[in-house]
Order: structure tokens, then C-alpha cells, then sequence
């Protein structure tokens, strides 16, 4: 047990022994390192020091050569500022020199104008002096001239200024009047070519269908037998129809056909219509007659609404008056020469507007006056007149605006024009007349109506020549100044008129114009 106890104590004692040894061992060696360490950073040091003290020489060098270059280039750049201005100076010197050389020439030229200035003066003061001197020897002369012209004439200088001064006038007349005879001609010339342009630019844009139509009163019978039907037991049912509708039934022997007549159209279409509703029915008796006729007046009113707003809408037309709009629609039953009314009012509606557009008026005032200025011919079977004044009177009354109740009165021709819409409508309404296929009307019929119009006129004495104008709706008479005076004339208008009441039947008016010897016209603007 001891031995290995003694062991165990010599292998501590080494181990404390050795380690003592490597103790010392490594402080020894932590030593030497740091010595060594020291030495080589104090080392390193001397040679940072060293390389710090080169880099600032070599930059202190650096530095002196950038400010010599600095100083060289500055002294350069001064020599070229000191040579630019030089030259600058040198150059405003020239420059000086020759303004001072320029004024010093303008100064001679001064002053050779000035005495060229003062020479003509006085070669002008002497002019002078001898104008002043030959006009006092002129008038003394005129004076003399004067004198013996007044004694060899007669006249004093009064009387001798007039009758020149009435010769100058009556020369200064003369040409003024073919002056203006010249350019009256040139202007008229100019206006016809502008408005036949305008005329066929409008007619062209509105292609409208031709508006003429035929209407007729006849009313179709299945058989002969439905005529004694019609007439009924003892006429009392073509009384109780005719006293419904206020037209003349006729029967007469032609076949299957029996006549409805009535100077107002819109009877004579309820009289058509509820005729041919009582054939189709087969009851014909007055109590159905009367309920028919009822019923038939009730569709045509209405129909006669809508076809009058219908033709407002298409014309662009608002604000009608109501009454306006009924009597508009009731031309729709009218007809001017197989043409209806209501179609040709809604095409001079559309003419009129595009001449104004193209001459600088209002459209739709023109489309207005256009559309109404027939709207007579609703009730020219009502009142007196002609449809020109019956419709002036209506549209005024119902509010209408002076330009379309002066289009209404006047677009035949028969007033002084005051609004350029009359003119327009008027001719807008020559161009839907006279276009072909307005008016379906034979062109012998055209030919014996004119020649009738003349030869009538013609049949008085005084007349040398007769023209029937408008389509029969003027006829302008040359009357023979050597055989009658103007009174004469003013009677000869009137039998003329007499005489047409009394051997023609016509629509609306004819205008009777005797001219004699000479008439002049002028326009005021």
C-alpha cells in the first residue's frame, strides 16, 4: 500500500515540477515576442514617418508647381484680355474716326444744301413777285374782257353767270341720267344672273314629286238600283243627306256613278265619304244618314288636325296657333288648278327658306311665311274677297308676326313690298306653280285662256296691245296715247274688269294694268 502511494506523490511532484518549468517557459517566451513585437512597430513607425515626411515633400513640391502653372497661365490669360481690349480700342478708334469723317461730310452737305436752299428761295421770292405781277396784269385783262363780252352781249355779269350756270346743268343732267341709265342696266343685268343662280341652286336642293292631283266628287255605285235607294221613298232620303251635308246630290243617267257637288271642299269630301260608307252599308234611312254624316264629320275634323301638324312638322313650323293649324289642314282638301294647296304650301315653305339662307335672311321666318301664305284658300268660300286678304286678315287676328301677314297679302304682286319675305315667298310660290307637273292642265286649255284674257281686252277701243301675265292672273294692256287720256284710260281698267266678271268663270282675281305712253319705276332702299 505505501508503494504506490510514493507513486503517486513523485508523479504529482513532476507534473507541479514540469508545469512550474512550462510556466516559466512561456512568460520567457510572451516576453521575447513582445520585445520582438516592439521592435519591429517601432521600426514600422520610423518608416511611416519617413514615407510621411517624402509624400509632403513631394507634395509641397507639387503644390509650388501648381501655383507657378496658376501664375503663368493668369499672366497668359491677362496678355490676351490686354491684347483683346487693345484691339477693341484700336477698332472704336477707326470706327470714331470714320463717323467724325462722315458728319464732317454731312456738315459740307448741309451746308451746300443750304445755300441751294437760299438760292432757290430767292429764285422763288422773284417768281412770286412776277406771278403777282402777271396775275394783276390778267385780271385787268379779264376785267376788259368782261367788259366788252357784257357790252357786245347785252347781259351783266348777274345774268351771264346764270344762263352759263343753266347750260352747265343741263349738260351735268344729261350725263348724269345716262350715267345712271348705264349702271342701272349693268346692276339689273348683274341681278338677274345672281337671281336666276339662286333660283336654280333652290329648285335643285328641293327635288320634290309633282304635286298635282284630280279630285273628283263622284262617288261609285255598284248597280243602278242603289240610285233609287239613295234617293229613297219619296226623295226623302237625299233630302235628309243633302240637308246633313249642305251639298247637292246629283243623279242623273250616267252608270254607276252618282255626283257630290258643294263650293266648300271639306263638306264636299264628309258628303263623298259618308256616301260611300252608307253604299257599303246597304242601311240607308235618315236616322243612319244623320249618324253617318256624325261620324264621318268627327274622322275628317281629326284628319284635317293631323294633316295640318303634319305639314307644320315637315316644314320646320312651330308654335301655329291651333285655329292655324285646322285651317291648314283643310287645303289639303283645296286644289289651285288640279294642284293641291296644302302640298304647294309646304314646297314654297321649303323654297322660301333656302332663299333666304342663301341670301342672309331668316329660314325659318321664310319657311313660315311660306307654309301660311295661302291659308286664304281655307275660307275664300266663307268671306269676301280674294284669298290674299282673307288670309292676311286671319293671320292677323290670330297673332301672326307683320312679315308672314305681309307675305299672305302680298305675294301676287298687288301691294308695295315692305318685308323682303314677301318677295321671297312670292317668288317661291311663282317657281311651285310654274314648274312642270304642278299643274296638270292641257297646254291648249293654258293657250285658249290666255287668248281669251287678250282678245277680250283688245275688243276696246284705244287698247294697241294686251298681255295676259301670271298665268292668267294679271293682264297688262298698252294703251293708244294719241286716242285717250289718262281718264279714259282709268275706265277702259275698269270695263275690262267688268267684262271678265261677266263672260269668264276664274279662281281667285285678275289684275287689270293700263299703261300709257311712258312709265318709270324705282326702287327706294
Amino acid at each position: 500500500m505505501g508503494y504506490p502511494l510514493i507513486i503517486a506523490m513523485n508523479e504529482i511532484t513532476i507534473a507541479a515540477i514540469c508545469a512550474v518549468v512550462g510556466g516559466t517557459l512561456a512568460f520567457i517566451f510572451v516576453k521575447l515576442l513582445d520585445r520582438l513585437r516592439r521592435k519591429d512597430a517601432e521600426s514600422e513607425a520610423q518608416s511611416i514617418v519617413e514615407k510621411a515626411r517624402v509624400d509632403a515633400s513631394n507634395r509641397l513640391k507639387e503644390a509650388e508647381l501648381k501655383i507657378k502653372e496658376n501664375d503663368i497661365q493668369q499672366k497668359a490669360e491677362f496678355d490676351r484680355e490686354l491684347h483683346k481690349n487693345r484691339e477693341q480700342l484700336r477698332d472704336r478708334e477707326r470706327s470714331l474716326d470714320k463717323r467724325q469723317e462722315a458728319a464732317e461730310q454731312q456738315a459740307e452737305h448741309l451746308r451746300k444744301q443750304e445755300r441751294i436752299v437760299e438760292a432757290t428761295q430767292r429764285r422763288l421770292t422773284e417768281k412770286i413777285s412776277d406771278a403777282e405781277q402777271r396775275n394783276e396784269e390778267l385780271g385787268k385783262l379779264l376785267d376788259l374782257q368782261r367788259q366788252t363780252l357784257h357790252d357786245l352781249s347785252g347781259l351783266n355779269r348777274d345774268e351771264a353767270s346764270s344762263r352759263l350756270l343753266e347750260m352747265l346743268e343741263k349738260d351735268l343732267q344729261q350725263e348724269a341720267g345716262s350715267l345712271i341709265m348705264r349702271h342701272q342696266k349693268k346692276i339689273e343685268e348683274t341681278c338677274r344672273d345672281q337671281a336666276r343662280e339662286l333660283l336654280i341652286m333652290t329648285l335643285q336642293r328641293y327635288a320634290a314629286a309633282h304635286t298635282a292631283e284630280s279630285t273628283t266628287s263622284s262617288v261609285d255605285i255598284p248597280n243602278d238600283e242603289m240610285k233609287g235607294r239613295i234617293i229613297g221613298r219619296e226623295g226623302r232620303n237625299i233630302r235628309s243627306f243633302e240637308k246633313e251635308t249642305g251639298v247637292d246630290v246629283i243623279i242623273d243617267d250616267t252608270p254607276g256613278v252618282v255626283i257630290v257637288s258643294a263650293f266648300d271642299p271639306v263638306r264636299r269630301e264628309i258628303a263623298r265619304q259618308s256616301l260611300i260608307k252608307l253604299i257599303a252599308d246597304g242601311r240607308i234611312h235618315p236616322s243612319r244618314i244623320e249618324e253617318i254624316v256624325a261620324e264621318t264629320g268627327t274622322e275628317i275634323e281629326r284628319h284635317i288636325e293631323k294633316q295640318g301638324e303634319e305639314a307644320a312638322h315637315e316644314a320646320d313650323v312651330h308654335g301655329l296657333n291651333p285655329r292655324v293649324i285646322s285651317m291648314l289642314g283643310r287645303l289639303c282638301f283645296r286644289t289651285s288648278y288640279s294642284q293641291n294647296v296644302l302640298r304647294h304650301s309646304i314646297e314654297v315653305a321649303f323654297l322660301s327658306g333656302m332663299l333666304a339662307e342663301m341670301v342672309g335672311l331668316d329660314g325659318n321666318l321664310a319657311r313660315r311665311c311660306g307654309l301660311l301664305h295661302d291659308i286664304g284658300k281655307a275660307a275664300d268660300h266663307e268671306m269676301e274677297g280674294g284669298h290674299p286678304k282673307i288670309g292676311a286678315d286671319l293671320l292677323k287676328r290670330l297673332g301672326e308676326g307683320p312679315e308672314v301677314v305681309h307675305a299672305a297679302l302680298g305675294h301676287h304682286d298687288e301691294i308695295v313690298v315692305e318685308h323682303p319675305y314677301t318677295v321671297l315667298v312670292a317668288t317661291a310660290d311663282a317657281c311651285s306653280a310654274s314648274r312642270p307637273g304642278a299643274r296638270r292642265e292641257t297646254l291648249e286649255r293654258y293657250i285658249k285662256r290666255m287668248e281669251e284674257l287678250e282678245s277680250i281686252a283688245n275688243e276696246f277701243s284705244g287698247v294697241d296691245q294686251a298681255f295676259a301675265l301670271q298665268a292668267g292672273r294679271e293682264l297688262r294692256v298698252i294703251a293708244n296715247a294719241k286716242e285717250i287720256s289718262d281718264q279714259a284710260a282709268a275706265k277702259i281698267s275698269r270695263d275690262i274688269a267688268k267684262a271678265f266678271e261677266e263672260r269668264l268663270t276664274y279662281p281667285g282675281e285678275i289684275k287689270i294694268t293700263v299703261v300709257r305712253e311712258s312709265r318709270f319705276s324705282e326702287i327706294a332702299r
